[in-house]
């Protein structure tokens, strides 16, 4: 292909230790020397996306930069055996869109390593409302059924329940069967959670202990933490005996204020979700778990399509912590 040819990209610079962001022209030969060269279709907005293009140094180190940890497309070059060109491939996580280069620009070149064969039951743009957010809440509910919980166990919580994560976890739970508590600090869309299949909804400040008590009631077998902080010391200290907590998040806090009465009283487990770094052969089990018994029949409802112009607003919405659901991004 023609290295001098152009394409459009979301480009994040730092001026005066703050982010400016354009859509840019930039060229082929200004990507990574790498096996495989994907001509991107679709991508999505993740926190991690937004804390990139906010200049965040634990995400990005380096600054003009491209975000975009997700991204779906065809295959324009390859230097690999297993792929060839005209491929439909997914591209999510590792060190895309951190400081390689990510998907919200048009072309993007990585290694072998990280490219698996899109789905054949998902179109792209079904893959990428998806994205990592149902990738890791689908790592996060084949925890909760691999260590033993059942619907007939009690109920479930998911907290941060209105974010993309979130409600993709209430959904999967809700169709297999879970009575799904979802908390979510937005009642404007308490709707949209209920359409996902939660049976109660609870305000965040229902999930936010301040008593500095070693342990609560019991409430819950289970629960999907996307939040972190508090929320999740308050929620680790009111699961039942032989609960599973998830935590994929630290929207509120990175710490976690938390005695060991939980785990040594209530024999509560604490599973870290860390989607990115997913070895691809439990990459690729997870994605047939998404197409079968975790598969959605209804997505739209949860998503927004942009395009690279409009995109500049939807991460302000996401810093801001006012957004909700899916953010597709269509290049």
């Amino acid at each position: 292909m023609d290295k001098e040819q152009l394409f459009k990209a979301f480009v994040v610079s730092e001026i005066d230790g703050k982010p400016n962001r354009t859509v840019a022209a930039k060229k082929i030969n200004e990507l990574p020397e790498n096996d495989i060269i994907i001509n991107v279709k679709y991508s999505s907005l993740n926190y991690k996306d937004a804390l990139s293009a906010n200049c965040h140094k634990g995400v990005t180190r380096h600054y003009p930069h491209t975000p975009g940890i997700d991204s779906v497309g065809v295959v324009v070059e390859s230097k690999s055996d297993k792929y060839k060109v005209g491929d439909e491939v997914i591209c999510m996580g590792y060190d895309l869109g951190m400081n390689t280069p990510g998907g919200y620009g048009e072309y993007i070149s990585v290694p072998e390593g990280w490219v698996m064969p899109l789905p054949k039951t998902f179109s792209m743009r079904d893959a990428m409302i998806i994205g990592t957010a149902g990738f890791t809440a689908a790592i996060g509910v084949n925890e909760i059924i691999s260590a033993g919980i059942t619907p007939d166990d009690g109920q479930v919580l998911v907290t941060g329940a209105t974010g993309g994560v979130g409600i993709f976890a209430v959904a999967m739970l809700s169709k297999l069967g879970f009575d799904v508590t979802a908390s979510s600090g937005k009642k404007e869309k308490y709707e949209m959670l209920e359409r996902a299949g939660a049976k109660t909804i609870i305000g965040r400040e229902e999930v936010n202990d301040t008593s500095e008590r070693g342990l609560l009631k019991s409430k819950w077998i289970a629960a999907f933490d996307t939040v972190g902080g508090n929320t999740l010391s308050t929620v680790l200290k009111s699961i039942k005996y032989g609960g599973v907590v998830t935590n994929c998040g630290n929207v509120a806090s990175i710490k976690l204020d938390v005695t060991i009465f939980p785990f040594i009283l209530r024999s509560v487990r604490l599973i870290g979700i860390a989607a990115a770094e997913t070895p691809m052969d439990k990459r690729i089990n997870i994605w047939k778990k998404l197409e079968n018994e975790l598969r959605l029949p209804d997505l739209e409802y949860l998503v927004k399509e942009v395009n690279l112009e409009n995109l500049n607003n939807e991460i302000e919405l996401m810093l801001a912590g006012k957004q909700f659901g899916r953010v597709l991004v269509k290049l």
